[in-house]
């Protein structure tokens, strides 16, 4: 390893994690399950629980895919802070973007072991056309994976160093 490791950007994680958790708690109390309210156009607060993966994956499988999940959401958990302590410090993009994937990976394993489900509440649509909901943690992973792929293009153009 070069020196101290990316794992600093933990703080990261549990920014990501505990911002997940309150706008999550405030869409619960304050809005009526599956009854939007219109913010902007093309954005809605949509309260739904997910009981799947992203796009609903898996929502009627029976319940067998919640433990599935909180165990799948664990082990990525784990590779991300595996990933962080491997990373040289210096790693900035690739260090904040493993940060993000991991906070939104237990923020969602939060609400699966708590509640059954992910509680999803954004809700963006063109016409009557609808994105699946989500959440502050499901953006965070993604912003996190557009990071890490902006990471490793520009990697790819930075000279090696031996």
């Amino acid at each position: 390893m070069n020196g101290p490791s990316a794992l600093r950007w933990v703080w990261l994680s549990a920014l990501v994690i505990a911002l997940d958790q309150l706008t999550k708690h405030l869409a619960d109390a304050l809005l009526a399950w599956n009854q939007p309210l219109p913010l902007l156009p093309s954005l809605n607060l949509t309260l739904v629980y997910n009981t799947g993966a992203a796009f609903n994956f898996l929502s009627d499988a029976g319940g067998w895919q919640r433990w599935f999940f909180v165990g799948l959401g664990l082990v990525a958990a784990v590779v991300m802070v595996i990933w962080l302590t491997r990373l040289p410090r210096r790693e900035r993009l690739g260090g904040a973007a493993v940060a993000l994937i991991l906070g939104g990976a237990l923020g969602n394993v939060i609400d699966r072991v708590i509640y059954g489900h992910v509680i999803d509440f954004i809700d963006v649509y063109y016409g009557r056309w609808h994105w699946p909901a989500f959440n502050l943690a499901d953006s965070a992973i993604t912003v996190g994976v557009g990071l890490l792929i902006l990471d490793g293009l520009l990697g790819a153009r930075r000279p090696a160093t031996g």
